[in-house]
């Protein structure tokens, strides 16, 4: 029976992903997918649900969509040398409702939002744009390059210090691109691919109805990054859902 109301990931979703990982084949995911549904794609449907509600007071114009927000379990093997068939970890991603769902380099006209993911070892969120393709990244780069001050001034306030270690400097570059003088005062900040900031959860957070509370206070503390973002992106905020 699908769990009533968020209460929570149960142990046994954490035990799925290890399974999975120890058995990634179609003949065993098939003979174990009652407890994938039950388990994690169930729980994380509901925390959607949940956390779409709780945004509309939070950043109406960030919504989470059950058939949009949740990823497939299925990986994309096709340019791939690790041709297991399905991903070891569950996440959802909340995105600006002029902006979809996109994400990454493949995910040109993608804006920023909040994400939540779980795995064998790691749970976490995190708020911003990550990788994003390279029409969108020289965007933002440009409204840095105009506001060399501005992601600074937004990663250094007592309430984003206190939960956030900056922004992850994933596959930052060695120099400032040639785009722009390499003396540039934001230079920093232009060598950066990827603008998110993560944030660990205690599993004992993730397996307890806290976890939607936890989230909502992240995203609050988020939301002047994510809409700093957005407006370079042409993605303006909402003060209510439409």
């Amino acid at each position: 029976m699908p769990i009533v109301g968020f209460g929570g990931f149960r142990p046994a979703a954490f035990g799925f992903l290890r399974d999975l990982a120890r058995n990634n084949e179609k003949t065993w995911f098939e003979a174990n997918r009652d407890v994938y549904e039950r388990e994690v794609r169930e729980p994380m449907r509901q925390l959607v649900e949940t956390l779409d509600a709780r945004l509309g007071g939070i950043a109406p114009e960030i919504v989470g969509d059950p058939k949009r927000s949740m990823f497939r379990i299925h990986r994309d093997v096709r340019f791939s040398k690790n041709k297991s068939p399905y991903k070891t970890n569950a996440g959802a991603w909340f995105y600006h409702r002029d902006a979809g769902r996109k994400v990454g380099t493949v995910g040109e006209g993608g804006g920023a939002g909040f994400y939540f993911h779980i795995d064998t070892t790691t749970c976490f969120m995190a708020g911003g744009i990550w990788m994003p393709a390279r029409p969108t990244l020289l965007r933002i780069r440009e409204a840095i390059a105009a506001q060399p001050t501005a992601l600074a001034r937004l990663t250094s306030t007592p309430g984003f210090r206190r939960r956030f270690d900056g922004l992850n400097d994933e596959a930052k570059l060695r120099r400032v691109p040639r785009d722009f003088p390499p003396d540039h005062p934001a230079g920093e900040w232009l060598k950066l691919q990827s603008f998110t900031a993560p944030a660990p959860i205690d599993r004992r957070v993730v397996t307890s109805a806290r976890l939607v509370d936890r989230l909502c206070r992240d995203f609050e503390v988020l939301v002047p990054l994510v809409r700093w973002l957005n407006r370079a992106l042409g993605y303006q905020p909402a003060k209510a859902r439409r």
